[in-house]
């Protein structure tokens, strides 16, 4: 499970870039509770989305031309530089170098084999997100790929994730740990593009799942809001009832009701 007990390669960062950050601050506080809370202005409009104090997630506002609004992951890197390495190395490309962030950490952007987009975030001051899990935070991460055998091995080339199958209900499904951690650990998975429901995915990208405590009037709120419904709440024994959503901007996420954890 996702914990702040951040190590190499686990997400420990998550934010939105959007073209309305006021609206989608708005959008989200009555969707989560977040409360916006700006970095500051040397930060260029950046914030942390709070929840009970606790940041759960960033935002910031975007140009048309850094490209259309979405949701953006990290993970944790003890070494940026040599992230950045591992990655060209992997056949990927550094779309935005290891830099110092105001003494918080040291920040850098990639781009997988398949152009996907990820950030990696080697902590000072700030270590990561405060909260995941609780109702209001991430739980989860999904990559859509298409191709999923290239993908592991390019992401155990750069972090040394693990994966391992989980047998589920009409098929199997991949999931991912990082490095020596074990399936305790697990924090997203890989799905192929042609196990999905036709028009549903149609590009790779990262989806983040966010905890509620009633996915039904998540999406209901989510509607109310003016965001779109892009999978209806769907039931998954043993995972819990999720839907897939995109806020009133463009961005696209994911809410869960996570099952409860099977005694024994």
């Amino acid at each position: 499970m996702l914990t702040t007990r951040f190590v190499q390669g686990a997400p420990n960062w998550v934010d939105v870039g959007t073209t309305d950050i006021e609206g989608a601050a708005s959008f989200y506080r009555a969707l989560f509770g977040w409360e916006f809370r700006s970095a500051g202005p040397e930060a260029g409009g950046y914030g942390f989305f709070q929840l009970d104090g606790k940041t759960a997630a960033a935002g910031m506002q975007t140009t048309p031309e850094q490209g259309p609004p979405a949701w953006n992951v990290y993970f944790q890197s003890r070494d940026a530089d040599a992230t950045a390495k591992a990655v060209e190395q992997a056949g990927g490309r550094v779309l935005v170098p290891p830099d110092d962030v105001m003494g918080q950490g040291r920040l850098a952007i990639f781009a997988d084999h398949a152009g996907v987009s990820f950030g990696v975030w080697q902590p000072a001051a700030l270590k990561g997100l405060e909260i995941v899990g609780d109702p209001g935070s991430l739980c989860w991460l999904e990559l859509y790929t298409q191709d999923m055998a290239r993908e592991a091995a390019f992401f155990d080339a750069v972090f040394g994730w693990e994966t391992s199958a989980m047998p589920f209900p009409g098929g199997v499904y991949t999931c991912i740990n990082p490095a020596g951690e074990g399936e305790d650990a697990m924090f997203g998975g890989l799905v192929a593009l042609a196990d999905v429901p036709p028009g549903t995915e149609t590009e790779p990208y990262w989806l983040p799942y966010f905890e509620v405590g009633d996915t039904d009037a998540a999406v209901s709120k989510a509607q109310e809001l003016g965001g779109k419904v892009r999978m209806a709440a769907t039931d998954v024994e043993s995972v819990g009832r999720m839907a897939k959503l995109e806020d009133p901007y463009g961005a696209r996420f994911a809410v869960i009701k996570s099952a409860a954890p099977q005694e024994g």
